[in-house]
């Protein structure tokens, strides 16, 4: 076969369906190569920045967008894809002008039950 048309694998994207979870744990695990001391460490650091991001956003609303980019990232990263998906949300809000407050309220519900899942995972 030539190498043109052998099959190449890739890492598998997120889920197109909606999981059970607010964390999709198995991506966690392919992002920290299954480490799972990184994975709470990582779990950890996402869990104390997004508490900041989000008083942040409320303290300073003219950066709310920057802020919600940034938390976009780091929850793609860990597998916390409703909480991107409700930062890309209030993104699109504040560039709009239509919706802030209730992407913003979506965001914090997402965010809090991003970081009631990562306390279970942390306990000992």
């Amino acid at each position: 076969m030539t190498p043109e048309l052998q099959r190449m694998d890739w890492m598998p994207s997120p889920p197109l369906a909606p999981i059970d979870s607010p964390l999709d744990l198995d991506h966690l695990s392919r992002m920290t190569l299954g480490d799972t001391e990184l994975e709470r460490e990582v779990l950890a650091m996402f869990a104390e920045q997004a508490g900041r991001l989000l008083a942040a956003m409320a303290a300073s609303p003219a950066e709310a967008a920057a802020l919600a980019h940034k938390l976009k990232g780091s929850a793609r990263g860990i597998g916390a894809f409703a909480v991107a998906d409700a930062a890309t949300s209030l993104e699109s809000a504040i560039r709009t002008g239509h919706g802030r407050s209730h992407a913003f309220a979506a965001l914090k519900e997402a965010v809090t039950e991003a970081r009631a899942a990562i306390e279970v995972i942390l306990k000992p």
